[in-house]
């Protein structure tokens, strides 16, 4: 049997999606200090519902990654940075072979620009794969988001209400890390149109 043919849909070269559902429009950048690298599940790259391309997009300072296992040296930063895992504490891990994340330095947050923040987009059973198949992510301090408001990600089937989208929750990061020196409110809104518009796709 012949396999099929590929689509002849125009895609958006900025975005990677069909013009039609094109979300260039909701590309809102960001003045952050931070780094930001996305290290993206292969499954979510053709996820409609996805919102990691639209982060990036949105940080200048960032860099996306697709994959599931990454060589050591393309995660390691060339330069003086510091990297943090934005993940939560796991102490159940453990029974996977994964060691306890190092405790983090207080001291290396008082410069948001030595910091980078690395990012896991994928569904929780592949984060966690992703961070069992990585050596070098377990070695990464972690920085857990608490406290945080119900997600707006309403196209997504989420299990607590707290459980945010990539992008919600790299945004509440950065605001953690650079304070009042970053707005994150105007990526946050335009989020809302970015979830406005896939509803928009679905049958009631």
């Amino acid at each position: 049997m012949d396999s099929p043919a590929p689509s002849k849909r125009p895609h958006c070269e900025r975005c990677l999606r069909p013009l039609r559902s094109c979300i260039c429009r909701w590309v809102a950048p960001l003045a952050h200090r931070v780094e930001v690298l996305v290290l993206q599940h292969p499954l979510e790259v053709a996820n409609a519902k996805g919102s990691a391309r639209l982060l990036h997009l949105s940080l200048p300072h960032s860099q996306l990654l697709v994959g599931e296992v990454f060589a050591e040296a393309d995660l390691r930063d060339a330069g003086v940075k510091h990297s943090l895992l934005l993940y939560p504490d796991t102490p159940q891990h453990a029974v996977l072979g994964v060691p306890p994340a190092p405790k983090l330095d207080p001291a290396v947050l008082q410069d948001p620009a030595q910091l980078r923040l690395v990012v896991i987009d994928g569904t929780w059973r592949k984060s966690r794969k992703m961070l069992y198949l990585n050596p070098w992510l377990q070695q990464l301090p972690r920085l857990a988001l608490s406290g945080m408001p119900a997600s707006h990600y309403r196209i997504r089937k989420a299990h607590r209400p707290d459980q945010l989208s990539t992008l919600e929750a790299t945004c509440y990061a950065l605001a953690q890390l650079e304070g009042e020196a970053v707005n994150v409110r105007p990526l946050l809104d335009a989020f809302d149109g970015f979830v406005a518009q896939q509803a928009a796709y679905r049958p009631d």
